[in-house]
């Protein structure tokens, strides 16, 4: 079987098709970049991706492109602050928690008498099922009784 070998010409046609497709991709990515920005919607990689229509691994291995899309995403997210204190609680943690504490207090003040109701039934039962054995005991099983027809 003769395997398929380009000739040289086909072989630059195909590298320079390859390379005007890299180019049209870079400039998709940049108008894309560029598109971002006017609309003021964060840069990320998705975001680029998404409005450029080309792949994450495309956007990662050109250094140019990457460089771009990272440097406005690394000034949007300021260095790590110090974490506060743990005394210092802020009102963003301190008001689902306050309503966590609110709903569990409410959740056991239902619940409670729902388990009493439970176990005043389980010792009812209780009650029912030793009155039943000592009544067994006591009296011999009932006759069968046979209906006859009429």
């Amino acid at each position: 079987m003769l395997a398929f070998q380009p000739s040289c010409r086909a072989a630059l046609r195909i590298a320079a098709a390859a390379k005007a497709k890299s180019q049209a991709k870079t400039a998709a990515a940049e108008k894309a970049i560029r598109t971002l920005v006017k609309r003021g919607e964060p840069i990320t990689f998705q975001a680029v991706q998404r409005e450029a229509d080309v792949s994450h691994a495309f956007l990662y291995n050109h250094p140019d492109l990457r460089e771009r899309i990272e440097r406005p995403r690394a000034q949007a997210c300021p260095a790590l602050a110090p974490a506060p204190p743990a005394d210092d609680q802020s009102p963003l943690v301190l008001a689902p928690t306050s309503q966590i504490t609110r709903l569990k207090k409410q959740h056991r003040d239902e619940v409670q008498p729902l388990r009493d109701a439970l176990e005043q039934t389980r010792r009812e039962n209780l009650d029912l099922r030793r009155k039943l054995a000592r009544r067994g005991r006591d009296t011999p099983p009932p006759q069968a009784r046979v209906i006859r027809p009429c």
